[in-house]
């Protein structure tokens, strides 16, 4: 990503309901990944739902991210 769209997120990282309520929905939604990870059943969706379950993990590290990626 570039600095300008790091710059843009600034307002979303640094509210902290916001970023409360980002985690909220990334923990909640988790675990019902996990279990249409377990009835996939081709290797394809199986990679899909762990792609799924990591960006949402990634939330968990947006504040850092953003952080670094304006400087």
């Amino acid at each position: 990503m570039d600095k300008d769209l790091y710059r843009s997120l600034l307002p979303l990282v640094n509210d902290k309901t916001s970023m409360e309520l980002l985690m909220k929905y990334a923990e909640a939604r988790i675990p019902s990944l996990h279990n249409a990870l377990e009835q996939a059943q081709t290797i394809e969706a199986v990679r899909a739902m762990q792609g799924r379950i990591a960006e949402l993990r990634r939330f968990k590290t947006l504040r850092e991210e953003v952080l670094e990626g304006s400087k």
